[in-house]
């Protein structure tokens, strides 16, 4: 036996074997060329936008132009904040004296527009436009960094965050107390257990009852939690509650899944062994086959938890409530560097709860 070389242990191909092996590998470098082409792959054009991309993340150089744009749009400011005072005041003593005459209240207010905007202190006045001038320069050059440190933002962000933290816990618990019975329908050796026989009844109810929950575990899984998220927020509103159901349903798909998956490669002799006892059905799953999933329990379940952090910050986009729903606003205003402070913090949470379940997951595993 020590004499025998490797080619002699290999099993030979047949001819037969050998096209077969021929077509699949031809046809998986077709898909990969065509795939290729398709999706519009080319390395060589991401190097040449290098510059487009250092710009979106740093800014750009502010042109002579962006500055006499930002410096009439800044100089403008004082007036238009004048005029919308006067107006405000001048439509609640008229709202106070019983009239609603937009015309002469419109008039009153220009006046006292024009009052004010000729008594107003230079030095105050240069204040605002400086202010508003370097405002607008940050605008006009862009890009992430760097990132927005001021407190009373960061607080607001702080708070967002805690929320898309209880959106993940809640939706993974929800999925996982709803998983681990699920999956015992969906695995062929546990409904032995529990439905026991060889009849044909028997054997018909069991693959009807895995094939309904195998489907049911299909249907969860098949949507996306951003679709999830639509159709929450559509039925019950706006809030951190759609997107404790949109990540609870498709984090039950996945889980019951895997777990299921898991249960039927469990060690079949411990089973027997426990049935062999004179045990009943939920004292065999419960002392033969749980003991034996629990460590894959522990680790996707975690796993799961992890992916769903991430998730819900991205719910928020349709209004399911967490941090996303700021990062979505901050966009649309093209406060990018505001967004930059929301993703930093995102990435930070992420990087604690991958160590702290790295400590939880090695305790079972």
């Amino acid at each position: 036996m020590t004499d025998l070389t490797l080619a002699q242990l290999t099993p030979r191909k047949t001819p037969s074997q050998k096209a077969v092996v021929t077509i699949v590998s031809a046809l998986i470098i077709a898909v990969l060329a065509i795939t290729y082409v398709w999706c519009g792959i080319d390395p060589i054009k991401l190097y040449e936008k290098r510059q487009n991309a250092a710009e979106y993340l740093f800014g750009h150089d502010v042109t002579q132009s962006d500055k006499e744009a930002a410096m009439e749009q800044a100089t403008r400011l004082p007036a238009i904040i004048i005029r919308q005072e006067a107006m405000t005041e001048v439509r609640n003593s008229m709202k106070a004296a019983g009239s609603t005459d937009f015309t002469e209240m419109t008039r009153r207010g220009n006046e006292l527009a024009e009052q004010r905007l000729a008594s107003i202190d230079q030095l105050e006045h240069q204040a605002i436009v400086e202010e508003e001038y370097a405002r607008l320069l940050d605008e006009k050059r862009g890009g992430f960094f760097p990132p927005e440190m001021r407190t009373g933002p960061l607080l607001e962000y702080t708070k967002a965050l805690v929320e898309t933290l209880a959106i993940a816990i809640w939706g993974t618990l929800f999925a996982f107390v709803a998983s681990i019975p699920a999956s015992m329908f969906a695995a062929r050796n546990t409904l032995k257990i529990m439905i026991p026989g060889s009849s044909p009844v028997r054997k018909k109810l069991r693959h009807t009852i895995q094939f309904s929950m195998r489907r049911l575990l299909d249907f969860c899984r098949g949507f996306n939690e951003f679709v999830m998220a639509l159709i929450f927020v559509a039925v019950i509103g706006l809030g951190p509650y759609a997107g404790v159901l949109a990540l609870a349903i498709h984090s039950f798909g996945i889980l019951g899944k895997v777990f299921s998956e898991g249960i039927e490669a469990i060690e079949p002799g411990q089973v027997e062994a426990v049935e062999a006892s004179g045990s009943s059905s939920i004292q065999t799953i419960a002392f033969s086959v749980l003991p034996q999933i629990m460590p894959l329990v522990a680790s996707y379940s975690l796993l799961r938890f992890e992916t769903n952090v991430r998730s819900a910050t991205i719910l928020g986009f349709v209004g399911a409530g967490g941090l996303g729903f700021l990062i979505f606003d901050k966009l649309n205003g093209y406060l990018y560097r505001e967004v930059c402070t929301m993703m930093i913090m995102v990435i930070l949470m992420v990087t604690v709860i991958d160590y702290l379940c790295g400590k939880i997951r090695r305790q079972f595993v």
